[in-house]
């Protein structure tokens, strides 16, 4: 059984990306399709959906290639995990890559990223990191 879903569901983009294929599919849940939302808005991927099924669903995501082949996401870094909770308070936000990546982080206005928690002065759960 899987014990960590988030760490699974970026591991399954990793692998995906260093095989080069065009989509990934994802068991779905509410924190996994905030964190496909995030992806997408900040142009990580090219898009995803959620495909219904008799279980939980499933998220299909679209990942996103430059012209040469190389994928758009160079790394995904999970920061919080079960056995060890990473919290920052709303000026400790880090800067990932100096600003070239982000910091997806769960809060008490939802899950969010960096930039959104500096402006909305709000701290959290640091889940990963992407760049």
């Amino acid at each position: 059984m899987i014990t960590d879903p988030i760490s699974d569901m970026l591991t399954r983009i990793r692998n995906a990306i260093r095989v080069k294929t065009d989509k990934v599919d994802i068991p779905a849940s509410r924190m996994k399709i905030e964190i496909a939302k995030i992806l997408k808005e900040e142009g990580f991927i090219k898009s995803y959906k959620i495909i219904k099924d008799k279980k939980q669903g499933i998220i299909r995501i679209n990942l996103k290639y430059a012209a040469e082949g190389d994928s758009i996401i160079s790394n995904l870094e999970r920061i919080s995990k079960p056995g060890k909770r990473v919290y920052v308070s709303k000026n400790e936000i880090p800067h990932v890559m100096g600003g070239l990546g982000i910091a997806i982080l769960t809060t008490s206005h939802g899950i969010m990223t960096d930039k959104e928690c500096r402006q909305k002065g709000v701290g959290g759960e640091v889940i990963c990191y992407i760049w």
